[in-house]
């Protein structure tokens, strides 16, 4: 926990944020609680005891801990497969604690074992589309809930089933909610932002906090309409129990801790991908560092202490961190603070709260996620790599057609052969002297020379195991009978592993036989180290420089 006495000097700054942020978190705790398919209760107690967690143990001014969209929808998903399959009497809300406390334990155990490095399995191209399957389904599925129907789903094709065979397809009183809630966002997101510029004075990141708040207010005008109007048939919050943190261990059956444990692991992979990129990304624009251990850390306790407290998964979103950015936050005790005021919200607003349309709940969450949209991605991709862009492609479309879950796994699947391709098939240059200079460039590429007898290769990649059986066939290829010896660049080769040791001396030995020698030139540091390590100047044939051009020059060899 942050000290009181660094805190001291921007407690004004971290209060007022605080703010701002219950602000934005009441509405958003209850929609994306609804979204998950959990009372809305459950999504204010996640928004408690998780942020004080993470106050204790992350490293981040800016992170709040709360439910987030991508994340909620995730869980309904995983939800909607377990309680099919789990025993007889074990409620959702029970399912949620396990996935939450699963996902706060192998977080944590990422944290004791360094594996933030494992964030890296999802690339851009996977992450861009995932989350922009994400925005789209989660749209998809509050379309009924902004009609007012009886039906529900979790992904386009079980919305798309279930609205058709709805006994009630649509509410007027609850579409008019729900279309007037989404309207009146939309305006305010677009607009509010200019107008309080030009009518109020304010600058443009104190109009930028207010427009944070819209959701709030159009809550309080829709609560204000449904109160006066009291239309039978609208569907509504409901009474919210007292908010209530005992904390206690899941009580459920051993089988489903085994079951949940695939989701939870996807689920935590995202949370740790979001939550480093995001507070990551932040702490640069204030020229300040991260600790991604820490970020680990903190973000699993918060999951963990969210499934001894009758909450739910929780992450540290973009719009929460983004309003606490804005509005100044300075340390961590902004998330003591949040804390401290959602729990005071949740008792005070309990009750007229229970009167809310869910259907202006849905146009909040579609408001939210129609804001992740973004197709520029898609066009740099197509330009830059196809391979990359129909990866994105297909992780947006397995995400919104098929699952999440499905739609992460093989993103990661088709990243990692992406890498293996790369590495195992690496670009090979043969290389000659810019005339007049010591520069060596692509034969293909430039005009260059080079020198009779010598071949010189640059090969782009390190050696390792996936690419170390055909160094000597790459090399050979460049090899005549008037080749007296063979030089690689080794500045690429950022490492090298037994299996590339082992095809290096190969090649130098085939070399030798035919009467050619293997030089090495710019070594790097780590990679001399291993060659150091197995005596490699005093059992191969050729010899290492320190530059291409040393190496190369005919003259030097000449005096050897």
């Amino acid at each position: 926990m942050p000290s009181a006495a660094s805190a001291h000097p921007t407690w004004r700054d971290d209060l007022l944020a605080a703010a701002i942020i219950t602000l934005l978190l009441i509405p958003q705790s209850l929609a994306y609680a609804m979204l998950a398919g959990l009372p809305p209760s459950v999504g204010l107690a996640a928004s408690v005891l998780p942020a004080l967690a993470y106050a204790a143990l992350g490293s981040s001014p800016v992170t709040v801990m709360g439910p987030g969209g991508v994340l909620s929808l995730m869980c309904a998903q995983a939800l909607g497969h377990v309680m099919s399959v789990a025993p007889e009497g074990t409620s959702v809300s029970a399912a949620a604690l396990v996935l939450a406390a699963e996902m706060g334990a192998l977080l944590l155990l990422g944290a004791v074992l360094r594996l933030d490095t494992l964030v890296a399995l999802l690339s851009v191209p996977v992450l861009h589309g995932f989350m922009t399957g994400a925005a789209l389904t989660i749209v998809v599925t509050q379309l009924p809930v902004l009609a007012g129907a009886s039906s529900g789903g979790v992904s386009l094709m079980t919305v798309a089933t279930q609205w058709w065979g709805a006994a009630r397809p649509w509410h007027a009183v609850s579409m008019a909610f729900g279309l007037g809630a989404l309207g009146l966002l939309f305006l305010l997101r677009e607009h509010a932002t200019a107008w309080l510029r030009q009518h109020l004075g304010c600058t443009t990141a104190q109009a930028g906090l207010i427009v944070k708040a819209a959701p709030l207010a159009v809550m309080v005008v829709a609560l204000l309409i449904q109160m006066g109007l009291s239309s039978p048939g609208v569907a509504v919050v409901g009474t919210l129990p007292a908010l209530h943190l005992s904390l206690g261990w899941p009580e459920v059956p051993a089988p489903l801790w085994r079951v949940m444990l695939p989701s939870a692991a996807l689920l935590a992979l995202m949370a740790a991908v979001e939550n480093l990129a995001v507070a990551g990304s932040l702490a640069a624009r204030r020229k300040e560092t991260i600790i991604p251990r820490r970020e680990l850390a903190g973000l699993g306790a918060a999951n963990l202490v969210a499934a001894c407290s009758g909450g739910m998964p929780v992450a540290g979103g973009l719009s929460r961190s983004a309003v606490a950015f804005d509005a100044g936050a300075r340390s961590r005790w902004v998330g003591v603070m949040v804390a401290l005021l959602m729990a005071l919200a949740a008792t005070l607003l309990a009750e007229p709260l229970a009167s809310l349309p869910r259907a202006v709940l849905a146009a909040t969450i579609v408001i939210a996620a129609s804001s992740m949209l973004d197709l520029a991605p898609f066009r740099q991709a197509w330009r830059f790599s196809r391979e990359e862009f129909w990866v994105m492609v297909g992780a947006a479309g397995l995400t919104l057609l098929a699952s999440m879950e499905l739609a992460l796994s093989v993103g990661v699947a088709l990243s990692v052969a992406l890498l293996l391709q790369r590495t195992t098939d690496p670009h090979v240059a043969r290389i000659g002297r810019v005339p007049g200079t010591e520069h060596y460039r692509n034969i293909e590429r430039h005009e260059v020379d080079e020198t009779p007898g010598v071949v010189a290769l640059r090969i782009d990649e390190s050696l390792l195991f996936t690419n170390a059986r055909g160094l000597t066939e790459l090399v050979m290829a460049h090899v005549d009978e008037h080749t007296r010896r063979v030089v690689l660049q080794m500045s690429p080769v950022n490492t090298i592993d037994f299996s590339g040791l082992t095809a290096l001396a190969a090649l130098d030995t085939a070399l030798h036989d035919r009467g050619a020698r293997l030089d090495l030139a710019e070594v790097k540091g780590p990679v001399m180290d291993r060659l150091a390590a197995v005596g490699w100047s005093q059992q191969a044939h050729g010899k290492i420089y320190l530059s291409l051009h040393q190496a190369v020059d005919i003259r030097i060899n000449d005096e050897e």
